[in-house]
């Protein structure tokens, strides 16, 4: 018997019991639809968090100023020495000094209170330069960011946060209204757009002013001087690693210390936080795939169950076949090719079920799913898999039925 004469006599015993087949192909179509669909969710969900993270900031180095340790030995958190100053930044930005940093952002922040002559707000306010907003990856809603210019003259100018404008004003269009910070008037000039939160901050609550202003004017402090933190922005990803090593050894020289294991700051970077969060996501899809598998299984089980079902009901068939001459191979390969056509059609409709939820799905969910073409391949070549695998018992089994006591059976 030739494969056609095969594939054509397979055909028509599947259509011969249509409900019975349907069954077995929709046990295969709901586990390949779920692998595909539990797949897409984590690469989607990893994507949606690495572009989150990766807005604030994925080539972005955090320098942070060491410890401080008291007359009496108690040792404070990083932060609460002042070992970073304005000549730091100054170096930093310098292309001679660094190639690999294409800017920087200093910052001296506190916790200060806003008023109107309506209400008050108690906010972060954050002196700094004019690249703030492009070292930082944020854009503005209305207005403008104060210039050089107003911080080399310590301006009363202030860009606020959407959130801070929101509970100063009730509304975020405040372009020229005034606010009052440690008795000095400030005339807002921007808004920021949104940016959302991160794991601790609400990143639209704040409001920024010139650092020369914030140093002198509102913030002060012993050392005016003195950073909070330096945010330094790399070339571009690939030299994030570089631009650290120039960071490191800049200050290491700056700062007379021979030793990076003494030094008096930290540097951190928003790259050590996706490779975290995707190595997460990354495990989690693993998990969930695996669940998802366990329907395949199922669908195994159904296809063997309703082949074998079908050897007993077909039993003076094989055995009429084998009396006119059918070797064995043959009828195994008939019943091969029958569980694996189940397969196919099982797996062919899973893929395209799983690619229509794909579309349909994040509109619902509020999370983006991503199909991945290795995984639509990988289900179609398992679910062909789970019928020659699952119909091998139920083939062998019809093949080495003996005629007689095929012929004789009811």
């Amino acid at each position: 018997m030739s494969w056609t004469e095969t594939l054509r006599t397979g055909l028509a015993a599947i259509r011969a019991h249509s409900l019975r087949s349907t069954l077995t192909v929709l046990g295969i179509l709901i586990g390949i639809a779920a692998v595909i669909l539990t797949v897409g969710l984590g690469l989607g969900t990893q994507k949606d968090v690495s572009e989150q993270i990766s807005s604030l900031g994925s080539d972005l180095l955090i320098v942070t100023p060491g410890s401080s340790t008291s007359s009496e030995g108690t040792r404070g958190g990083f932060g609460t020495r002042a070992t970073l100053t304005r000549s730091d930044a100054e170096a930093l930005a310098s292309e001679v000094n660094a190639p690999d940093v294409a800017g920087v952002a200093p910052e001296k922040s506190s916790q200060l209170s806003l008023e109107t002559s309506e209400t008050n707000w108690t906010t972060t306010v954050v002196g700094t330069t004019a690249d703030w907003p492009s070292v930082r990856a944020r854009t503005l809603a209305s207005g403008e960011f104060f210039t050089d210019e107003d911080e080399a003259t310590g301006a009363a100018v202030v860009v606020l946060g959407s959130s801070t404008a929101t509970e100063l004003f009730g509304s975020t269009d405040v372009v020229g209204q005034t606010v009052t910070m440690s008795d000095l008037t400030f005339t807002v000039v921007g808004v920021l757009a949104d940016a959302g939160a991160d794991s601790s901050t609400d990143l639209d609550d704040l409001a920024v002013i010139p650092l020369s202003t914030a140093s002198d004017q509102v913030i002060g402090g012993r050392d005016r001087n003195a950073l909070t933190t330096v945010y330094v922005q790399a070339a571009s990803t690939d030299q994030l690693s570089a631009a650290y090593q120039e960071v490191e050894s800049l200050l290491l020289n700056l700062h007379g210390i021979t030793s990076a294991d003494s030094a008096d700051f930290t540097i951190n970077s928003q790259d050590a936080l996706v490779s975290t969060a995707t190595a997460v996501y990354r495990t989690l899809t693993v998990l969930l795939t695996g669940i998802a598998a366990l329907s395949l299984l199922v669908g195994g089980i159904g296809v063997m169950n309703i082949m074998l079902v079908s050897v007993t009901e077909r039993t003076r068939e094989i055995g009429l076949r084998k009396a006119l001459g059918a070797p064995p191979w043959a009828i195994r390969r008939q019943f091969l090719i029958e569980a694996s056509v189940l397969g196919l059609a099982g797996g062919v409709l899973g893929a395209v079920l799983g690619i229509l939820g794909a579309r349909v799905l994040p509109d619902l969910l509020g999370t983006s799913i991503v199909v991945s073409g290795l995984a639509v391949v990988g289900s179609l070549v398992v679910a062909v898999g789970i019928g020659l695998v699952f119909g091998v018992y139920p083939a062998t089994r019809a093949a080495r039925l003996a005629p007689i006591d095929a012929l004789r059976s009811e």
